[in-house]
Order: structure tokens, then sequence, then C-alpha cells
């Protein structure tokens, strides 16, 4: 009842699940972003397409129990690809099983222009998507069409990605065809799928931005969650021999060969000015 009185309750939405108390809200989601409309030199070679790999997935079971409402996060998702978009790439959309791409749209900048028209340019796309086996089945012989994959953050990629033989199949095909992995915040959840099989974890050694536990550790107090995670992120990429750029929830980015990667929300600016500006210096 406190909780309640005091706007730090978690929203039980109708399926259960918990979305972000009124504080949390408050203090964590912006009605307009800091995205800066850049007039990039678009790109006009062969390799334009990049593919998006969105979570269908919904709830994230916390250490309680209690589910945690999420999906894609939407300011993660869409503010990297209107710089990519303006860098002249386009986009194919996928999810693990052909089903739609769920977002936070609880996190919707809602008066953010840029954003909206972008979410509505592609949400057809969104709703009817690509599914994985299809895209390796299809696509993996046309490697030359692609300038990378980009898994967008929100707590959504930490269900059921990790654990997708799939992703680990696209990630090592983008890996081994020289392509960029562009990624953010808990999007880097993903790279945990390259464990599988017990597979040596194939961004070893690298540098990499990442969501840190230790803010996810606190977030449950203002009930932002509605519990703890189900394990640590950053830690379990750290033992895994990642190097990580980053202890805050900043607006850290790091290119690491072909490993482009952002801290949290807060860089998905930055990360989308640094993947233009890194994809199209490359391809010229």
């Amino acid at each position: 009842m406190l909780k309640k009185l005091f706007g730090i309750a978690p929203k039980l939405e109708s399926d259960g699940s918990y979305s972000p108390s009124k504080l949390a809200l408050k203090i964590g989601v912006s009605d307009k972003t800091d995205f800066e409309n850049i007039s990039y030199q678009k790109y006009k070679g062969p390799k334009s397409k990049i593919l998006v790999i969105c979570t269908e997935e919904k709830n994230l079971k916390m250490k309680n129990g209690k589910y945690f409402s999420t999906g894609n996060h939407p300011v993660e998702s869409l503010l990297p690809m209107l710089h990519l978009k303006n860098a002249g790439f386009e986009f194919e959309i996928a999810t693990p099983t052909g089903k739609p791409a769920i977002f936070e749209m609880w996190a919707f900048p809602k008066k953010d222009e840029q954003v909206k028209a972008i979410y509505d340019q592609l949400k057809s796309n969104f709703e009817k998507p690509l599914s994985l086996s299809d895209f390796i089945n299809n696509s993996f012989d046309q490697s030359e069409s692609y300038a990378a994959i980009f898994i967008p953050g929100g707590h959504g990629a930490m269900i059921g990605i990790p654990e997708d033989k799939n992703i680990d199949t696209i990630l090592r095909w983008a890996h081994e065809n020289n392509l960029f992995t562009i990624s953010l915040c808990h999007g880097p959840g993903a790279f945990l799928a390259t464990t599988l099989d017990n597979k040596e974890f194939l961004y070893k050694g690298y540098n990499l931005a990442v969501f840190p536990d230790s803010v996810d550790n606190q977030t449950p107090m203002m009930g932002y969650l509605p519990g703890k995670m189900p394990y640590g992120l950053s830690e379990r990429l750290k033992s895994l021999g990642a190097n990580l750029m980053n202890t805050k929830m900043d607006k850290t980015v790091c290119v690491d060969r072909k490993l482009i990667t952002g801290s949290s929300p807060l860089a998905s600016n930055e990360l989308g000015k640094l993947a233009a500006e890194t994809l199209l210096k490359e391809l010229k």
C-alpha cells in the first residue's frame, strides 16, 4: 500500500505481468529523445541491407517469479535505425519464429516526431517479420547484400534469444562474412547464444558496452523492475572473456573489430551515429 501511495509500485498489467511504476516512468522515460538529424552522404553500394533481430516475447521472469512487461525498447531500437536509414541503409526485420516484434510501448517517446515516423513506416514489417529460420534458409547465400545485423536493446532480448541456436548461427554467419554486428543495453544478451553446445564465446577478448548489473540491481527499489533479474548479464559476459567498457548507465559506445555496442538507452543516439559513420567509412 505504501509503495502505491508513493508511486513506486510496479503497475500490474491485464496478463499478470508488471510494467514500471509511475516514479520509474517519470525518472526513466522521456517524451522526446536526443536524436540528431544528421545529413550523411548516403551509401549507394550493394551491401545496403541490415538484418534487425527483434524479440517476439513480452514477459521476463524475475527471480521472485514475477514477470516484467518488456520487449524491444523503442528508443534503443528506433534511434539507431534512424541514423542507419539516413545513411542509406534499409532493414529486414526478423523475430525468432516470425511472430510480431514486441515493443515496450510504455517507453515510447510520444512527442518525438522522428521516432514516430520511422515506427509508422516500419510498423507492417514489425508486425509481419521474417523468422530466423527463413532468413537462414533464404538469405545466407546473399551475404554480399548485407552490411550488418542489429540486435536492439530492451530486457526482451534476454527472453529465449540467448538460448536460440538460430541466433548463434546468424552471429557466426555475420562474423565469418565480415559483417558488422550492432547492439546495445541488454541486446548483447544475444551474444550468449554463441556459447551453446559448449562452443567458445565468439566475442572473447572483445571490448563491448552493455547495461550494468549494478543498475539492474537498483531498479526494483523504484519499481522499474518487479524483482531482481534472473541473472547478471554484464557479469556473465565478463566471465566469458568480454572486456566491459562501462560501469554506469551512460552514453558509452564502443567499436572493436566488427562489433559495435552501446551501454544503455542513453547511448542510443551515439550508437546510431557511430554505426552509421563506421559502416559508411568501411563500405565507401
